[in-house]
C-alpha cells in the first residue's frame, strides 16, 4: 500500500469566475498585516536585546514573507520551510503562526497534518539551537530554549486552533449539506402528497361529473327513441345531445388522467351524495366508537346537504384521516369531533387528549404511511385549494388537533389558490450564506485579536529567555584606567566628594604635571587602621583625560560616642 508523502502538493479548486481579484487582495491584505506583525515583533526585541546582524536578519525576514502567499498552493513545502527561517530570525514567528493555522484548517488527513506540525516544530528547535551562539541569545542551550519558545507559540498551539476550527468547519459543512439533503426530501414528499391528493380529488370529480354526464347520455337516448316514432326531424337533435356527452365524457377521462389514473381506489368508501353530510360524520364517529375510541361529536348549526359537493368531501376526509390517525397513535385517548356550519365557512376541529399510556411515536400520520406526515400535507392541500385554512399542531397537554376552515361557497377560490400553492412550491429557498459577511468579520476580529496575543506571547518567552542567558555586562563595574574620559570615569561611579575633599586639602601629596583638575570620590576612601584613612585621587588633563590614581593616607577624626564623657 503506497503511503502519501507529506510534501505532496494538495489540490485546490479553481476559483470561480469574479473570485479571482477578491482572492488576490485578500491575500495581499493577509500578508501585509502577518509582515506587520512579524516587524512589531523585531522591534520589541531589538528592545530587549541586542540582535546581532541585522541585515542579514531582514533579509531572511523578507524572504520569509515572500513565501507566505504560497501557502494555500504548496503548505507541505512552505510551513517547515518558514519554521527553519524563524529558527534563524525569531520575528518570523507570526507569519509561520498564521502559515500553521491554515494549513491545519484546510488539512482533513489527522496523520498528514501531524506529521507537518511535528516537522515544522522540530525544525524551529533545531535551528535555533544551533544558530543560538551567532544569531540567538547565546549559547546553543539558550537557543534550544528559545526554540521550544517559538515552537510552541508559533506552530503548536495555531496548528491545534487550525485543526478545530478546520474540523468545526467540515462539520458544519456535513451537517448543512445532510439538512439540505432533508429539506429537498420533505419538499418531494410534500409535492407528492398534493399530487396525491389532486389525484384524488380528480377522481372524485371524474365520478361525480361523470355520474352527470351518464344521466345526461341516458336521457339523450330515451329522447331519441321518444322522437323517432313522434318527431323524426328532432331525432338528429337528440343523437348529437348524446353523441357530444360521450365525447365530453372521453375528453374529461383523458384531461383528469394527467392528475393520475383514475382507475385506482382512492379511498376507503366510496364517495356518495351523502359524503360529508351530518349523517356522513356521525357514521365515522360510530365506526370510530365500535373500533374502541371514545369520541363524541359536536355539531353546530344546519346540515350540510345543500353545500357543494367538494366543501362536503373536504370535511369528510378531515374528520376521517383525523380519526385513523388516532386509532394507529392514540386509540385510548378521548377524541372530541367539532363541525361548526356558519353562513360563510365550515369550521371542523378533532382533538385527542394525551394517551394514558406510553407516548405516542410522533403525530397524526396519513394511514398506510406511518410518520411520513403526507397525510396532513393532503389535506392541507385539499383545504386550501378550496380557499380555506388547514392546521395541526400538538397540544399543551400532550394530544393533538386538527382543525380546518373551508369556505361555504368557494367559488373561484381554487384556481386562485392553486396558483398560489404553486407558485409557494417553486419559490427559491433562502440562501444558506446569508449571513457568510457577518460571519466573516466576527471571524476575521477572533483571527486577528489570537495573532496579536500570539505576539504578546512570543515576546514575553524570548524576553526571558533574552534576559537569563550571560552577558559581558554581569558581576561589577570595571574599575577605571589611565587613559579613560572624564565621562567614562565618571560612568563608573566615580564622583567628586565634598567632604573626602576637604579631608585631602593640606594632606595630600602634589599633583602630577599636567593635571588640571582632581576628582575625590567617596567610595575611594577607606579607612585602613585607626586614625588614619586612604583617600583615592583620579586626576585629568586638559583633554579630560585621567593622567594619574593616586592613594595616600590622612588623619582621620573619630567623635566621641554620644554617652562617652571626656
Amino acid at each position: 500500500m503506497a503511503r502519501t508523502s507529506p510534501f505532496r502538493r494538495s489540490v485546490r479548486p479553481r476559483p470561480a469566475a469574479g473570485e479571482g481579484s477578491g482572492s488576490v487582495v485578500r491575500g495581499i491584505v493577509e500578508t501585509a498585516a502577518v509582515g506587520l506583525a512579524g516587524l512589531c515583533v523585531y522591534g520589541a526585541l531589538g528592545r530587549l536585546g541586542d540582535l546581532p546582524h541585522p541585515g542579514f536578519q531582514l533579509l531572511v525576514f523578507a524572504a520569509g514573507v515572500g513565501l507566505f502567499p504560497l501557502r494555500g498552493r504548496f503548505p507541505s513545502a512552505v510551513l517547515p520551510a518558514l519554521a527553519a527561517l524563524t529558527g534563524l530570525v525569531p520575528a518570523l514567528g507570526p507569519v509561520t503562526a498564521a502559515t500553521a493555522y491554515t494549513v491545519a484548517r484546510r488539512s482533513a488527513r489527522a496523520r498528514r497534518r501531524t506529521r507537518l506540525l511535528a516537522a515544522a516544530g522540530g525544525l524551529v528547535t533545531v535551528v535555533a539551537a544551533a544558530a543560538g551562539p551567532r544569531l540567538g541569545p547565546g549559547s546553543a542551550w539558550y537557543g534550544l530554549a528559545a526554540g521550544l519558545v517559538l515552537a510552541a507559540a508559533a506552530v503548536i498551539v495555531p496548528g491545534l486552533v487550525g485543526t478545530v476550527r478546520g474540523q468545526q468547519q467540515r462539520l458544519l459543512r456535513a451537517l448543512r449539506e445532510r439538512g439540505d439533503a432533508a429539506e429537498r426530501s420533505r419538499r418531494l414528499a410534500d409535492s407528492e402528497a398534493r399530487i396525491h391528493e389532486r389525484s384524488r380529488i380528480a377522481a372524485e370529480m371524474h365520478d361525480l361529473v361523470g355520474h352527470r354526464l351518464s344521466l345526461i347520455s341516458l336521457y339523450a337516448g330515451g329522447l331519441e327513441l321518444s322522437l323517432e316514432r313522434a318527431e323524426p326531424g328532432l331525432r338528429e337533435e337528440a343523437v348529437l345531445v348524446r353523441r357530444t356527452t360521450r365525447d365530453a365524457m372521453r375528453e374529461l377521462r383523458q384531461a383528469l388522467g394527467v392528475l393520475g389514473p383514475l382507475g385506482r381506489d382512492t379511498g376507503s368508501e366510496v364517495l356518495t351524495d351523502a359524503t360529508g353530510t351530518r349523517a356522513d360524520i356521525e357514521t365515522l364517529v360510530a365506526g370510530s366508537g365500535d373500533g374502541g375510541i371514545a369520541v363524541a361529536l359536536d355539531w353546530t348549526g344546519p346540515d350540510l346537504d345543500a353545500r357543494p359537493a367538494r366543501v362536503r368531501r373536504a370535511v369528510h376526509r378531515v374528520v376521517r384521516e383525523a380519526l385513523t390517525n388516532v386509532h394507529k397513535y392514540a386509540p385510548s385517548a378521548h377524541v372530541t369531533v367539532t363541525v361548526a356550519h356558519e353562513d360563510e365557512e365550515v369550521r371542523v376541529a378533532v382533538r385527542n387528549g394525551a394517551p394514558p399510556g406510553p407516548a405516542a411515536p410522533g403525530p397524526v400520520a396519513p394511514a398506510g404511511e406511518e410518520g411520513t406526515g403526507r397525510g396532513l400535507t393532503g389535506l392541507r392541500e385539499r383545504v386550501e385549494l378550496l380557499g380555506g385554512t388547514f392546521d395541526a399542531a400538538p397540544l399543551p397537554s400532550g394530544g393533538f388537533r386538527v382543525e380546518a376552515v373551508v369556505p361555504a361557497e368557494p367559488g373561484d377560490a381554487p384556481a386562485q389558490v392553486s396558483a398560489q400553492v404553486s407558485a409557494r412550491l417553486s419559490a427559491p429557498e433562502a440562501p444558506a450564506g446569508s449571513g457568510a459577511p457577518e460571519r466573516r468579520t466576527a471571524e476575521v476580529l477572533t483571527l486577528a485579536c489570537g495573532l496579536v496575543t500570539l505576539c504578546v506571547l512570543m515576546i514575553l518567552g524570548l524576553g526571558f529567555v533574552y534576559a537569563a542567558h550571560p552577558t559581558g555586562h554581569r558581576g561589577p563595574a570595571p574599575l577605571p584606567r589611565v587613559g579613560d574620559t572624564y565621562l567614562d570615569v565618571t560612568g563608573a561611579g566615580v564622583s567628586d566628594n565634598k567632604a573626602v575633599r576637604a579631608a585631602a586639602t593640606g594632606h595630600e601629596p602634589p599633583r602630577p604635571a599636567g593635571a588640571v583638575g582632581c576628582v575625590y570620590p567617596f567610595n575611594g576612601a577607606t579607612e585602613t587602621r585607626p586614625g588614619t584613612l586612604t583617600i583615592a585621587r583620579y586626576c585629568f588633563d586638559a583633554s579630560q583625560r585621567l593622567i594619574a590614581i593616586d592613594r595616600f593616607d590622612v588623619p582621620s577624626v573619630r567623635d566621641a560616642t554620644p554617652w562617652e564623657t571626656p
